[in-house]
């Protein structure tokens, strides 16, 4: 019996989160917890830190106002991103109707071809959002500022924070970590979310070094629990090859509006529209990332032109 190819089909509703957020959240530096995520934001996002300097004074009789307070605020605005995918399902029909045929010894394959489109959809959007997290530029089509973009105009880090690097590899990675974590200032060292955010080739050589200091073995290899000097080591595969960043969590952001009613995938098959048998994946979501105490990150191969 021949494959109905009768797919249009709309992901909305309670069905939406679990397609938005394969889509997003899968993306390593989201899912294994290298940033704060911020859902439903409509707009904008207002990210507040207070700081202060001493607060301890001689104690008296009167109450005298001591400290500074000051809060430090960041704009999170994710920007609106769509996929308007197109494919002929000709293209497809042999390779699909064997599929769903359990010619495949495989049981994960989906039943129908819009859970296939789906699926793919949803990793394909995954693996660029990952890179847009570090990469993007909000000015290119289709990316939005990550945050080597934005930590390359951090005006309040310290230059003597930015370690201006050089090209990564198995004989200095070590080395070039360590000149990092050397100027994490003391106020973030020792911190709980500290953690260091290093690329695939980095996080290669660092266990190619390991594994020549006779340490691997203390490594579990394909999982994130590496360290340095007890600083998680966080392996983001979207950024850069020679660039690290060590900074604490909650002071690296995400926004979406991943529970908002505006978001949506249709999977339309063209047949009944316009005769053809093309077969469109439509979404529109909205995503963003954004630094908060950028006194406290300290960065690695980045050139800071603000500074």
């Amino acid at each position: 019996m021949a494959t109905t190819n009768s797919i249009t089909t709309t992901y909305a509703g309670e069905a939406l989160p679990g397609f938005v957020s394969a889509a997003l959240l899968s993306s390593p530096t989201i899912f294994n917890g290298g940033v704060t995520v911020y859902p439903n934001v409509k707009y904008k996002q207002v990210l507040k830190k207070l700081d202060s300097n001493q607060l301890l004074a001689d104690g008296t009789c009167d109450f005298t106002a001591s400290s500074t307070l000051t809060q430090v605020e960041r704009i999170l605005q994710p920007k609106t991103l769509q996929v308007n995918m197109q494919i002929c399902k000709t293209n497809y029909r042999d390779t699909w109707d064997a599929l769903a045929m359990g010619y495949s010894a495989h049981d994960v394959i989906p039943a129908t071809f819009a859970d296939y489109l789906v699926g793919y959809a949803a990793q394909k959007v995954a693996a660029e959002n990952e890179v847009n997290i570090w990469q993007g530029d909000e000015d290119n089509s289709g990316e939005f500022d990550g945050f080597e973009t934005l930590l390359a105009a951090n005006a309040s880090q310290p230059t003597a924070q930015e370690v201006a690097g050089t090209t990564l590899s198995k004989t200095n990675i070590v080395a070039q970590v360590e000149s990092l974590v050397n100027v994490i200032p003391a106020t973030v060292w020792g911190k709980e979310d500290l953690k260091l955010y290093m690329g695939t080739k980095a996080v290669k050589f660092y266990i190619q070094a390991q594994a020549a200091l006779g340490y691997l073995d203390k490594f579990n290899v394909g999982q994130t629990d590496y360290n340095f000097q007890g600083i998680e080591i966080l392996h983001c595969p979207g950024m850069s090859d020679n660039v690290i960043v060590a900074a604490r969590k909650s002071d690296l952001a995400f926004g979406t509006g991943l529970m908002s009613d505006h978001n949506e995938l249709k999977v339309l098959d063209m047949a009944d529209l316009d005769g053809s048998q093309n077969v469109r994946i439509i979404a529109r979501i909205t995503a963003g990332a954004q630094f908060v105490n950028g006194a406290d990150i300290c960065t690695y191969g980045i050139t800071n032109g603000s500074n």
